[in-house]
């Protein structure tokens, strides 16, 4: 790019204002109709200056924004776009299943073919339930093991973020103690905490529901230790409770049997959404067979949870993961990103610890407590047109390639070289 390198970190987080004039004014008029201006993890002021908030078409791995800037996209719609975006696979199944329709009075054919090849990947399932985004699917978990197993106690993992309804939203507001009346925190990745917490809930035990990975906000991220899986599974071996994996953001990203796959470690339970689909909306829950009546009994449903034109996307999504083997292609990205993060930052002396899966990876900058530097590494990447998330864990899709990845490299030597000037 053209402009002066900025020297400052005010300079790094204000410069790219005056090039985002479609963005801003989109801003403004939002925050007259939308109480602040946006919902949830997708407001952009949550995020360095210069990101944009609004976005007017993606193809691969590159999106733009709505002043038309191009970027190479890590965040991959915060994660459902798994093959790419646009893909031509995934769009014509779409385009032929709504051409023949979409919500109707009941479901297309095509909901037991995705059911099918749900059941036939997944090792553990023998039924499956179809929804539309993660929340529907964790509570539906948890509605199932309490159904099951006639109890009300579930243990949740500090910190772990299962949704955005009362019984598991990151935020208190409007949120009732009653809510959450029956939940035990223990400590991811802690058996003693896991037990501890499990003894608390006594004969009144439900389910125990983890994530694939530890991915909390803010945090490093880190894997699960085998002997923690074993132990959470053996516990729910001795009471009765279920073992739910909320596999909502890595599920298909890291196996396609399902993430603890991984660590030869089956739940009774698991939730999946996010990149099922390609971005289309759809969610699942599988399950295993002593929990097919409770699934019977529960009442799960939605007016949009039967519409055919995201499950023939799911369809395609999953038989072409299966056919290019996706999670060995993310992986081996993110291995590429992660060692070119370690060269570069090495090169300006700087420290960092990159963490989580290579497909599902975190940069953080070590002592970096308040994010200066991550916040400055990835508005000056975000200039030379890569986007890369500083608190969040990022994503890789299969339409990552080693040029895409070079050229966010480069993009990143930027980052790095700003954080040198400032740190």
């Amino acid at each position: 790019m053209s402009q002066a390198m900025p020297n400052t970190l005010a300079e790094i987080r204000t410069a790219p204002q005056a090039e985002r004039p479609a963005d801003a004014a989109l801003r403004a008029r939002a925050r007259k109709v939308i109480p602040g201006g946006l919902w949830g993890h997708l407001n952009a002021a949550k995020l360095p200056e210069g990101y944009p908030q609004f976005f007017t078409r993606a193809e691969g791995c590159r999106l733009w924004d709505v002043d038309g800037r191009e970027f190479i996209d890590f965040m991959c719609s915060w994660g459902p776009v798994v093959l790419g975006h646009h893909h031509t696979v995934v769009e014509a199944a779409a385009a032929r299943q709504a051409a023949l329709g979409d919500c109707l009075n009941g479901p297309a054919p095509v909901l037991v073919e995705l059911a099918e090849l749900l059941v036939g990947m997944i090792p553990h399932a023998e039924w499956c339930l179809l929804a539309k985004n993660g929340t529907d699917a964790t509570t539906a978990c948890v509605t199932i093991a309490r159904a099951g197993t006639g109890r009300r106690k579930i243990l949740v993992a500090r910190g772990s973020y299962h949704g955005a309804v009362p019984w598991c939203s990151p935020s208190i507001a409007g949120v009732t103690a009653e809510d959450r009346a029956h939940l035990i925190a223990f400590d991811y990745n802690d058996a003693a905490s896991l037990e501890a917490a499990a003894e608390q809930a006594g004969d009144d035990l439900a389910g125990i529901i983890v994530t694939a990975f530890r991915h909390d906000m803010s945090m490093a991220l880190e894997l699960p230790d085998p002997d923690f899986a074993r132990r959470a599974r053996a516990v729910c071996d001795a009471t009765g409770a279920a073992l739910i994996l909320d596999d909502v953001r890595a599920g298909f990203r890291l196996h396609l049997g399902g993430s603890w796959e991984l660590l030869g470690v089956r739940p009774d339970l698991a939730a999946y959404s996010k990149a099922i689909a390609n971005g289309y909306a759809m969610a699942a829950v599988t399950g295993a067979e002593r929990f097919r009546e409770a699934a019977t009994k529960v009442f799960t449903t939605g007016s949009f949870w039967c519409t055919a034109v995201p499950m023939a996307a799911a369809v395609a999504t999953l038989t072409e993961l299966r056919r290019i083997d996706g999670p060995a292609r993310m992986r081996a990205m993110g291995e590429r990103l992660r060692a070119g993060f370690e060269r570069l930052a090495a090169h300006e002396g700087l420290s960092i610890r990159n963490s989580g899966p290579p497909a599902m990876p975190l940069l953080q900058f070590e002592g970096d407590t308040d994010f200066r530097l991550g916040e400055a590494f990835c508005a000056e990447a975000l200039r030379h047109g890569a986007y890369f998330h500083p608190r969040h864990n990022m994503f890789l899709s299969c339409a990552h390639t080693e040029a895409d990845i070079d050229a966010a490299l480069t993009a990143a030597e930027a980052g790095f070289k700003a954080v040198a000037r400032i740190a």
